[in-house]
């Protein structure tokens, strides 16, 4: 990337490029989308009828995973994350193709999976060209800098920022809108959130969230491919950012996810009497 990009993404929050892979790459991965073991990790009711996120897609078949590591995706994300990465999950994103279906709540990717550091990004690439139209992501410009914002209703974690201020004026809201074959990034405390699909066909897009190895999860789910190196190696370091963190209590026997395993299987017994 050339410094003016990652100048704007340290700005921005975001930045989209088109042409990052190729027409013969996007049916590649538009035909393992329909193998199987992908289809099975959704019904047809969801599909019909919500944006499903199929999680953990590195694990179950070799395109995606040679895509997480593509050198044209890899190349993009190392003068913003550093030398040494891993893959914190990746997802097949896809929107239905109901009409005005698969909208989904404003949020930070942060605030779900959170790290000691904030050197986490993700990388949406597009199978369709994404528009207005097919429910395009949304972000708000800057919004990175705002910090870590309330995802919390009544002492829970919801997947909604429960103060809509923030995306309306003053603030810019973009369209991001790459081409299939192209990519959008964004920090994972940008803004960001996407409407109904309107146009009656499906928008879809594989999602690969990256983290720099010195990054350590706190909280969520830790999938079959989190931690997988991406370029570098593992440092056996971790950077930690001064200030609290709020962890996301989803509720259930492990409130907080798979990676919060601090507590021993009598204490955690224990504790819920």
């Amino acid at each position: 990337m050339s410094e003016q990009e990652v100048e704007r993404y340290w700005e921005d929050g975001f930045l989209v490029f088109d042409n990052v892979i190729t027409d013969e790459e996007v049916e590649e991965l538009r035909a393992a989308c329909e193998q199987p073991q992908i289809v099975a990790m959704r019904t047809q009711k969801e599909y019909e009828s919500r944006t499903v996120h199929a999680l953990g897609i590195t694990s179950r078949h070799p395109a995606f995973l040679r895509l997480a590591k593509h050198p044209a995706i890899v190349a993009k994300i190392r003068p913003l994350l550093g030398p040494h990465i891993q893959l914190q999950h990746s997802k097949l994103a896809t929107k239905p193709p109901t009409k005005g279906v698969g909208a989904f709540p404003w949020h930070q990717d942060y605030a779900f999976y959170p790290h000691t550091n904030t050197d986490l990004l993700s990388v949406m690439v597009m199978l369709d060209d994404a528009t207005p139209e097919n429910g395009c992501m949304k972000m708000v410009r800057g919004s990175h800098k705002f910090g870590v914002l309330n995802h919390e209703r009544d002492g829970r974690f919801v997947s909604e920022c429960q103060d809509n201020s923030y995306w309306h004026d003053p603030y810019e809201v973009v369209d991001i809108t790459p081409k299939a074959g192209g990519i959008s990034i964004h920090h994972a405390l940008t803004l960001h959130g996407s409407d109904a699909n309107i146009s009656g066909r499906p928008r879809r897009g594989l999602v690969f969230s990256y983290r720099a190895g010195d990054a350590h999860q706190l909280a969520d789910t830790i999938f079959d491919d989190t931690g997988l190196l991406i370029c570098g190696s593992r440092l056996g370091a971790v950077r930690c950012d001064v200030g609290l963190v709020q962890l996301p209590n989803r509720g259930g026997p492990i409130p907080y996810g798979t990676s919060w395993n601090q507590v021993g299987s009598f204490a955690a017994e224990e504790n819920r009497r």
